[in-house]
């Protein structure tokens, strides 16, 4: 990223103060968030409105709050009409979706796993995202199909105390803890990505999708079944699966999620889940996820169209930025 930038600036070690000051300095025309309100974030910058364009953007699956934050880059299916009334930031929605995944170059092939009994659901989302909700729609799905086990991988899960918890809130729901495979981190990305052949079907969580776990999973032509939700944090799987031209695993409520996932343990799909196996990864390629070629321009062109609606704002009669330039 150094090697293609005009100019680089290392702010790691600098106050919020002096990064917004160095932002004015270097007349930069839109600066972009890519963290919002997660750990290390630099908000403050933007709070001092740092830039005349400012744009947040991927990293943060919500509203900043900020009244000085004026974009927000979305879909029509993250954030459908109407979602205007929960952001502080204007909704900028790209067409061929609001982000783009470069597929890993090391990733192995697709294999088909056949119909080999038990029956593996899996995920291989942060444990931080497994909701109560999820899990008791998990547990009933495993409850529905008696063979099935569900097989959960995250770094966390190399902890005894939170392999325990994970384990306890299954037996809740009277799951027998041998049905629930907890998987710590894998040394290699080759690893991780092979182990998706050894699943049937990907259970996105909910109320927080999974993004780059979801398009891996399905770049390993693995299915994922996703929960249409109420928010963007709910909804990217539903974007991310209508881009690849896979809607028929959205879900729209529970009981159709329950639903959808016993259907496809059954031996009558095991047609479709060899058809997926082979051709999700190169539909995924060719669809509007994977299309950089794309996504580029249309991410330029709202850029663009983000700094002449501010231009147009900033020298309205009346603005602060038109009396400076009366004066």
């Amino acid at each position: 990223m150094k090697a293609l930038s005009d100019h680089w600036r290392d702010c790691a070690r600098l106050t919020d103060r002096a990064i917004a000051e160095a932002v004015r300095r270097d007349e930069i025309d839109i600066l972009i968030d890519l963290n919002g309100h997660f750990l290390g974030n630099r908000l403050p910058v933007f709070a001092a409105r740092a830039a005349p364009v400012q744009v947040t953007w991927i990293g943060y699956p919500n509203t900043t709050g900020l009244t000085a934050m004026d974009f927000r880059i979305v879909d029509e299916i993250t954030d459908p009409p109407g979602s205007e009334e929960f952001h502080s930031e204007r909704l900028v929605r790209l067409a061929p979706g609001f982000l783009c995944y470069r597929p890993p170059a090391e990733a192995p092939p697709p294999r088909y796993r056949g119909e080999h009994a038990p029956f593996i659901f899996a995920s291989f989302n942060w444990v931080m995202k497994y909701s109560d909700s999820c899990i008791a729609i998990w547990s009933s799905i495993l409850r529905r199909v008696p063979n099935a086990r569900l097989r959960l991988k995250d770094d966390e899960l190399s902890r005894p105390e939170t392999r325990e918890k994970i384990l306890n809130l299954f037996g809740l729901h009277d799951i027998d803890p041998g049905r629930v495979e907890l998987l710590p981190r894998m040394s290699t990305r080759l690893e991780h990505l092979d182990a998706y052949n050894d699943v049937d079907v990907a259970l996105d969580p909910f109320p927080y999708n999974g993004t780059t776990t979801t398009s891996e999973a399905l770049w390993m032509g693995t299915p994922v079944l996703t929960l249409r939700g109420k928010s963007h944090v709910a909804r990217v799987g539903a974007s991310l699966l209508t881009r690849v031209g896979l809607p028929e695993l959205i879900a729209e409520t529970h009981e159709d999620y329950i639903e959808r996932a016993v259907q496809l343990a059954q031996p009558g799909s095991a047609a479709t889940l060899r058809r997926w196996r082979e051709t999700i990864r190169p539909a995924m390629a060719e669809s509007p996820l994977c299309r950089a070629d794309k996504f580029v321009p249309a991410l330029e062109a709202a850029f663009v169209e983000m700094a002449n609606i501010r231009r147009a704002e900033m020298l309205a009669p009346g603005s602060a930025a038109a009396k400076i330039s009366a004066r």
